[in-house]
């Protein structure tokens, strides 16, 4: 049986971005593309709808510390919710702050460009994980839990 395209894959946030994501910036409406006539008519701006939750879809650019590409490490992950999202963690330098996202999907795309194409994905995600349920990163979370507890 064949996987159809768009098919969005779950995944476990600690499996995809290893080192945690960097929020920068702040979460903003995706709103639909307005051309010129629309914005000299004064029509307002209507935000992107997900069509296979129906959720709205806000999105927030992040840098994931694990990329070794420069051009890549930077990218937008859709969130996707009724209300905007709220980040749960302090910021770390103004206007960055470490995030860890809920509810997880990837769906496989090509990017780039000519010869230069390559494997890329999208990410959506459906919030934030309350700051008291994480912190760290997985390789710190992983040294604790495999230590070896005396008898």
């Amino acid at each position: 049986m064949a996987i159809t395209r768009g098919h969005r894959f779950e995944i476990g946030f600690d499996h995809a971005f290893p080192q945690g994501l960097v929020l920068v910036g702040e979460v903003s409406p995706d709103n639909e593309y307005q051309s010129r006539e629309d914005k000299a008519a004064g029509r307002p701006a209507r935000q992107r709808v997900d069509e296979i939750t129906g959720k709205r879809q806000w999105k927030a650019t992040v840098t994931d510390p694990d990329e070794t590409k420069a051009k890549r490490a930077s990218f937008e992950i859709t969130l996707l919710a009724d209300v905007q999202p709220v980040p749960t963690t302090a910021e770390a330098l103004p206007g960055m702050r470490p995030i860890e996202l809920d509810g997880l999907t990837a769906e496989p795309k090509v990017a780039g460009q000519g010869e230069f194409k390559y494997q890329s994905y999208v990410y959506r995600a459906t919030g934030f994980k309350s700051a008291a349920s994480g912190g760290g990163t997985k390789s710190a979370r992983t040294n604790t839990e495999s230590t070896p507890k005396a008898a």
